[in-house]
């Protein structure tokens, strides 16, 4: 059953239009969108109070931070179908109660094993959280223009939310106690579970058919390893640790395809695919946030290792490029309204990206304006293809998938995402190792200075001024050589990306009218 609040009566065959209390409604749900975005990267400034308080061992630390992502991708689609089936407002307020439960947990974990249960119980709750939030959208605003303009700031959003976090995190830090970057979370939970059941409608599919249990399993078994090994590509490379858990998900992955193919009611009907444009926008979709995250696994340490600025610092620079994205959605979102072909505007997106790429390809290692003008047009781009291909893929699907349909969109954006560092980040490592070895300062330099810059770093300080110096430039302009060549792999494939578009991409009907 599928119930929709009053909006406002459009034209006679038209869907009707959205009013005051939709759009309260849609800030509503901006809540957790933006807190589930931020706690991606809420620790980057919590993990040194957390090492002092908790302790935790180099494989602890490292499952704190990951973990959250991990379950978070594993449990988009499953949680998805879910919707489908219970009502996406229900399991909307599910999911908030768990994240606000897990972040109490959080807040006051003991040990380094109860912070990392804490932090999966906060990926289920954000699995939860996310494709209810975009299915609602596809409830409130069954007009076309304003579902787009809707899923532009929704877009916006969740982008900006990434750089919001490690903000906040510094600021909290520095004046309270670790726990606090979890605390923050309970008043938006405690908002959204008082208001969301009275300004958002409730919907479902009618006729859900059986749960695919074999489905959730093959799904999870495919995603989970999968991420994993996109993740450890560029630290460790092509070798066994990475390419086994690639392999074994790809299994699953292909497995769990010929279960939706068969099963009578499967977690992901294939008939999604079906719909208009869906298909393409979902890859075009992920090629986005390839290119997003891709760069933001060098433009990161590049401010911290290459620009010797500190955490809070990098942080706070790294917020003015995230301002423009409020501008770049709505205006191409306008473009689109206003008679412009969504293919070409599309297209625009991916050139406009690439040529951030083009500027982050020729900064030096001291380039701070520079590397902020590239990342700030680079993520402008970013942000017109995600909100033009969400909309899209929203409008194909069945009102009754719309949380099978969001789930997937966001897990594509998450394989997206790592596989943006998984490539370039390669093409980086592989540039820079190149440029380090056979490398001397006062002798044959140590494994670790040849690895990464970090390592680099580390031995130039155990080593006498003059040397430390000579070490620190030298990795320095290593790292830098390999973030232009990753940044010229980026650029080729957004180009590709941006030729391909205005042949895959699904132009809205004449007079901007879709049938709901």
């Amino acid at each position: 059953m599928t119930t929709h609040p009053p909006a406002a009566p459009g034209p006679v065959g038209a869907p009707p239009r959205a009013g005051r209390r939709e759009w309260t409604a849609l800030a509503v749900l901006m809540l957790p969108l933006l807190l589930v975005s931020m706690d991606v990267s809420v620790l980057y400034f919590a993990v040194p109070a957390i090492s002092a308080d908790l302790a935790p061992s180099g494989t602890q630390q490292l499952w704190i931070f990951d973990v959250y992502a991990f379950v978070l991708a594993g449990l988009l689609m499953t949680m998805g179908s879910v919707g489908d089936r219970v009502g996406r407002r229900r399991l909307l307020l599910l999911g908030a109660l768990a994240f606000g439960a897990a972040s109490l947990c959080a807040a006051y974990a003991p040990s380094a094993e109860s912070l990392i249960a804490a932090r999966a119980l906060l990926g289920v709750g954000g699995a939860a959280l996310m494709p209810s939030t975009m299915a609602l959208v596809r409830s409130l605003f069954r007009d076309p223009g304003q579902r787009a303009r809707a899923i532009g700031v929704w877009s916006a959003v969740m982008t900006g939310g990434v750089a919001l976090g490690s903000v906040l995190s510094g600021v909290l830090v520095e004046h309270f106690w670790w726990g606090s970057v979890f605390l923050v979370n309970l008043p938006a939970m405690v908002l959204l579970l008082v208001l969301a059941p009275l300004l958002l409608p409730e919907s479902q599919d009618p006729a859900p058919g059986r749960f695919d249990l074999p489905g959730v399993v093959l799904s999870t078994a495919a995603v989970l390893p999968l991420v994993y090994g996109l993740k450890e590509v560029p630290a460790e490379g092509l070798v066994a640790p990475a390419l086994l858990p690639l392999l074994v998900g790809t299994v699953f992955a292909v497995l769990f395809v010929r279960r939706q193919r068969t099963a009578t009611a499967p977690l992901l009907p294939p008939a999604l695919f079906r719909g208009r444009g869906f298909g393409p926008a979902v890859c075009l979709n992920s090629l986005a946030m390839f290119a997003m995250m891709g760069s933001a696994y060098f433009t990161t340490q590049y401010l911290q290792s290459v620009l010797d600025k500190s955490a809070m610092e990098a942080a706070l620079w790294s917020l003015l490029p995230s301002a423009l994205i409020g501008v770049a959605a709505p205006a191409t979102t306008a473009l689109v309204q206003h008679g412009a072909r969504r293919g070409h505007v599309v297209t625009g997106g991916f050139g406009l990206a690439a040529a951030g790429f083009g500027l982050l390809a020729t900064v030096g290692t001291d380039s701070l304006g520079w590397v902020l003008a590239g990342s700030g047009v680079l993520a402008c781009g970013v942000v017109t293809v995600m909100a033009q291909m969400t909309d899209v893929a929203l409008a194909a699907a069945p009102p009754e998938r719309a949380g099978s349909a969001s789930s997937l969109l966001e897990t594509g954006q998450e394989f997206g995402g790592a596989l943006g560092m998984a490539v370039l980040g390669s093409i980086g490592t592989a540039v820079y190792r190149h440029r380090m070895d056979g490398a001397t300062v006062d002798g044959a330099l140590p494994e670790a200075a040849r690895e990464t810059l970090g390592g680099a770093l580390a031995v130039a300080g155990e080593l006498p001024e003059h040397a430390s110096g000579a070490l620190a430039a030298l990795a320095r302009e290593a790292f830098t050589d390999g973030l232009g060549a990753a940044a010229l792999g980026g650029t080729l494939v957004l180009l590709l990306a941006a030729v391909t578009a205005p042949l895959v991409v699904r132009e809205p009907p004449p007079g901007g009218r879709e049938r709901d």
